[in-house]
């Protein structure tokens, strides 16, 4: 999963990236597409 920093989850906090919390664990060979609304300028950051 991803945690985003900076980033407003508006209409998506479950893509929160905390696995177990907010959405289940990617698992290895699989894959996820993330979608969110950037709704402002900046300098932001992200880890898995």
């Amino acid at each position: 999963t991803v945690h985003w920093h900076g980033v407003n989850q508006t209409a998506s906090w479950h893509n929160d990236g905390v696995p177990g919390v907010t959405q289940d664990a990617i698992q290895p060979g699989d894959s996820f597409t993330y979608k969110f609304t950037v709704d402002r300028p900046g300098t932001f950051w992200y880890h898995s």
